[in-house]
């Protein structure tokens, strides 16, 4: 029964329940029902994209595949904003509900709705309006430039719909309301799939049908999101007074989602990069095998993503109330959940990779020139995938802590400081064998410098606690 997990009452009583069930409930426990639904609805949520490709690939071809990867970049442009505001904005509220301070949390609520709205028709404009010179950039063919401009021209102008119902539906996960959370994401996700096909095959759309299933599930989702808000069925109070944007609150939610953000947006000039190797070392087909292993490793690393979606409100509140043992208990079960899923992920890819581009191909000839290229391809590039998880929850836990400096530094050491060097040498010297080693050199570098940071940082916890949530949070 959801209160989400919390008596039906006033908002006081709510937040009450919200306090005992985070700060008392058995750990693994209280860690599994959080997450379960989170990485239910991450897994939704990334169905957006793969069913896209799914039904892409069967209707269109892989060359449409390959079109609609190379729109990635500015894809995940759209993410990372909603990610600074989103998570940056629910770990300040779970801190500052931790510290019993309510009203504050409102107002962290109400200023992150309304730069989420602005930021995200911002891009949606720029986006529009350079689209061509940026599909360019993006490493666009002759080719499949046509299904990459036609699938993003769609996508970018339902872009507040996607910012609004991802970034807010993070409120309603950290308030205690996970449930609530997941049926934002399956709402979305079981209408795409449903409209896939009937604008794709019935009404021969191609790939502007796939983007106008996926901006109309997405609308779906972000009314669902401001209807929990506005109606009262929240614990936080969204309120008019608390929509006005104010410097210093704006500055906590920057400083907190920094790191998501420098990740994603990392992940977009990765991508870019990426783009332009494969169409140089392993032409088209390189690309489109891409786009089907980013598909597999999405599907793979959202439940990682929704185990620490699930852990955020239990570390950020524990942590804010200063019980440390909940802390290191909730790290350490996050650990070893998201190198169980990364591991069964790692013998699925390693054992079983045509039978995996088969789900996204139909035509035999298509598969068989994709996986002379991409079946080496994908073994290789996910050589690390069992230690991935660890390095991927515990860069969370720094952000869930109120440390951004540290969760930017392990969130980036894969992205840029490793995989971006990697992509510029090894391709020059092993050609597409080198593009494909990129992604497992960088996993394991990132992975041992994550070691060392955690392992550090949870010996010291009790210790630099006070300091940091002076600095980031602003204690009274």
């Amino acid at each position: 029964m959801e209160a989400n997990y919390f008596f039906v009452g006033d908002r006081m009583s709510k937040e009450q329940e919200r306090r005992k069930l985070l700060g008392e409930e058995p750990v693994g426990k209280l860690l599994f029902k959080f997450s379960l639904p989170a990485i239910t609805g991450m897994i939704v949520n990334a169905l957006y994209n793969v069913v896209d490709r799914i039904f892409i690939g069967k209707g269109v071809g892989e060359l449409a595949i390959g079109g609609i990867f190379i729109t990635m970049p500015l894809s995940l442009i759209l993410m990372a904003f909603s990610m600074l505001i989103g998570i940056g904005g629910n770990t300040l509220v779970s801190i500052k509900l931790g510290q019993n301070k309510k009203e504050e949390a409102d107002k962290v609520a109400g200023n992150s709705f309304v730069l989420l709205a602005l930021i995200s028709l911002t891009i949606s404009i720029l986006g529009l309006l350079f689209l061509k010179p940026l599909l360019n950039i993006f490493g666009a063919s002759p080719s499949n430039y046509q299904y990459a401009y036609d699938y993003m021209k769609i996508i970018l102008i339902g872009a507040p719909f996607q910012a609004i119902g991802f970034g807010m539906n993070n409120f309603i996960r950290g308030e205690g309301s996970p449930t609530t959370a997941m049926k934002t994401m399956l709402i979305g996700a079981i209408t795409n799939t449903i409209l896939d096909p009937i604008f794709i095959f019935v009404f021969n759309m191609g790939v502007q049908g796939a983007a106008i299933a996926t901006i109309i599930s997405q609308a779906l989702s972000a009314v669902w999101v401001l209807a929990y808000f506005f109606t009262g069925k929240s614990v936080l109070t969204v309120k008019k007074e608390y929509l006005k944007l104010k410097p210093t609150i704006i500055k906590d939610i920057l400083s907190i989602g920094v790191s998501p953000f420098s990740m994603q947006l990392a992940g977009s000039m990765v991508t870019v990069l990426l783009n332009n190797s494969l169409k140089t070392y392993g032409g088209e087909l390189a690309n489109s095998s891409m786009a089907v292993i980013n598909s597999i490793a999405m599907m793979v690393m959202m439940p990682v993503f929704g185990i620490n979606q699930g852990s955020q409100p239990i570390i950020g509140f524990n942590y804010g109330a200063k019980n440390y043992d909940r802390v290191k208990e909730a790290l350490k079960y996050a650990a070893i959940a998201a190198t169980t899923i990364t591991t069964i992920g790692f013998i699925l890819t390693q054992f079983f990779p045509v039978f995996l581009y088969k789900l996204f191909i139909s035509s035999e000839g298509d598969i068989a020139g994709i996986s002379r290229i991409g079946v080496p391809g994908m073994r290789i590039y996910l050589a690390m995938f069992p230690i991935i998880g660890f390095q991927v929850v515990s860069s969370n836990y720094f952000q869930a802590t109120g440390k951004p400096k540290h969760a930017m530094l392990l969130s980036l050491s894969r992205q840029v400081l490793i995989l971006i060097p990697a992509l510029l040498i090894l391709p020059r010297i092993f050609g597409l064998t080198g593009v494909w080693l990129a992604g497992p050199l960088a996993d394991l570098t990132a992975s041992i410098i994550t070691g060392f940071f955690v392992i550090r940082s949870v010996r010291n916890l009790g210790n630099e606690a006070n300091a940091v949530n002076k600095k980031i949070i602003g204690e009274n």
